[in-house]
């Protein structure tokens, strides 16, 4: 990833130009000044909490439930009790800031071809030792450079950088649920679409209020097997199915990832079993990406997941009735691409992040008019 580094008012101002190339459509963007000393001023109280005696509160925000006494945190490490009121000490304090195709996400059902601009910042509710963005969810604030960045700010980059929509991702966003938030909100106001990459962890009532202000969000169902969570995530699966069930209700574009680890996720029992509960609490059109796993964080002693074994997911998938399944982190392959249910031919051509092709027209395929599930 690349930074330039900018002064807050140079960064108001966008004076200099801040983007990388990476390729046709992968680009990078300027952090910002890094912040100062934090004052009282700039504390932000947490949202979804409950006070309990003694000064210690209980988090209402993820699964887990923290209680945490005065002067802890939580478990995600962003979130301070400080003498009975629980605080976020990750507002305005992002440690990622990049423009990225839209496809990165992974999200494939909402303007194919688009823009988002990314924010992330240190730290998560999760400990999955897999994670390919290790560097920032495994750390705290204090471990990471970061920089100052109010939602206006961040919206008003967007603008600048021409992005249709604002995406929250990197590390879990559920950790700086108010930043995020208040970004979303701002955005929508603005015109601009809106999006996160979540673990699916979070509770329902913060759920709800978040999804408001969110067209999509694309969650990660890292296995269909709760001894999976325990011990590669320190987490369980049965709070990830039920947000999958409440972003379904919502009616909000819903996508599912699935990131294949060899000997640990990709039992074909497993996989068939999930791709069924997907059918039956989801519903067919929800696209389903199976994505290949690369060693790394503290997973290398894993090879990388064989494309054989992507295949026959993908074949399970639509045996079953999904109709929108794509592989991803294959570089060039047929199924990266996403295919007509009806007529089978394929709308939108794909090469990992880059569209090259799009006939899907006014929410449809161009071929056939079968109607695509999805923004368009």
């Amino acid at each position: 990833m690349f930074y330039q580094e900018l002064t807050r008012r140079e960064f108001g101002k966008f004076g200099t130009t801040a983007l990388l190339g990476l390729g046709a459509t992968l680009c990078s963007v300027a952090n910002l000044f890094a912040s100062g000393e934090e004052s009282a001023q700039e504390m932000h109280e947490a949202r979804f909490y409950r006070k309990l005696n003694g000064n210690r509160i209980q988090c209402q925000l993820c699964y887990r439930k923290c209680v945490v006494k005065s002067g802890h945190r939580g478990f995600c490490r962003n979130r301070e009790n400080r003498d009975g009121t629980y605080y976020t000490i990750i507002y305005g304090k992002p440690s990622a800031l990049q423009v990225d195709p839209i496809e990165k996400e992974p999200c494939y059902h909402m303007w194919p071809g688009t823009r988002i601009f990314c924010t992330g910042t240190a730290s998560c509710n999760n400990r999955c030792h897999f994670c390919h963005n290790w560097h920032l969810s495994q750390r705290s604030l204090e471990e990471l450079t970061y920089y100052e960045a109010q939602p206006e700010d961040i919206v008003t980059g967007a603008e600048y950088f021409r992005c249709e929509s604002l995406s929250f991702t990197y590390n879990e966003p559920t950790v700086f649920y108010e930043y995020m938030f208040d970004i979303a909100k701002l955005g929508k106001e603005r015109g601009l679409g809106v999006l996160y990459h979540t673990n699916g962890l979070i509770n329902k009532a913060p759920l709800l209020a978040l999804l408001e202000h969110m067209d999509a969000v694309t969650v990660d169902l890292k296995a269909f097997n709760d001894t999976f969570y325990r011990k590669v995530c320190s987490s369980r699966l049965d709070p990830v199915l039920k947000t999958l069930i409440n972003i379904r209700n919502t009616g909000k574009l819903l996508e599912v990832v699935n990131l294949m680890i060899p000997t640990l996720n990709d039992d074909p029992n497993d996989v068939r079993q999930m791709c069924r509960w997907i059918l039956k609490h989801l519903g067919e059109d929800t696209p389903l990406h199976f994505s290949r796993f690369y060693p790394n964080y503290k997973m290398l002693n894993l090879p990388p997941t064989p494309v054989e074994t992507l295949e026959r997911a993908y074949e399970t998938a639509t045996e079953e009735g999904l109709h929108y399944v794509t592989l991803g982190n294959v570089p060039g392959h047929e199924y990266n691409s996403t295919f007509c249910p009806k007529c089978k031919k394929k709308i939108i051509h794909r090469i990992q992040y880059h569209v090259s092709e799009n006939n899907v027209v006014d929410g449809k395929c161009k071929f056939c008019r079968y109607p695509i599930a999805g923004i368009w």
